[in-house]
């Protein structure tokens, strides 16, 4: 059986800029994202950890591994969706994420679901 097919996850990330929260004045721009991981694959899967790489506009890249996601580590049989809202703090309007989760399927085996890059960029930043 193909390990595309039998351990697939997609991964669809929305995001937003929170004027409220932010202060360009103080190079603080605050955005929320929210993530849908769906199992399309074969087998169940268990979401184990997360890595993130956040890159601001002036090349400075932080790294974030954790445990799971939003203090879980959701549980998605075939055909199943996991979604969540958490948020990020950049130094410049402009910005990009992506990463990787960690997974673990039913027998144990570990594989990784590809979280694309995106962008996030304050309202009027990008043409």
């Amino acid at each position: 059986m193909e390990q595309d097919t039998y351990n697939h996850i997609d991964v669809h990330v929305e995001t937003s800029y929170m004027a409220s929260q932010s202060q360009p004045e103080e190079q603080r721009f605050v955005f929320s994202y929210t993530v849908t991981i769906r199992n399309e694959g074969m087998a169940p899967a268990r979401l184990m950890n997360r890595h993130w790489i956040i890159t601001d506009a002036n090349g400075k890249v932080q790294e974030v591994r954790g445990e799971g996601v939003v203090g879980e580590q959701p549980h998605l049989n075939p055909g199943e969706s996991f979604r969540y809202t958490s948020g990020t703090v950049l130094d410049t309007p402009v910005g990009s994420m992506q990463g990787s989760y960690d997974m673990v399927d039913h027998l144990g085996k570990h594989f990784d679901a590809t979280i694309p890059p995106f962008s996030l960029a304050r309202p009027g930043s990008l043409h």
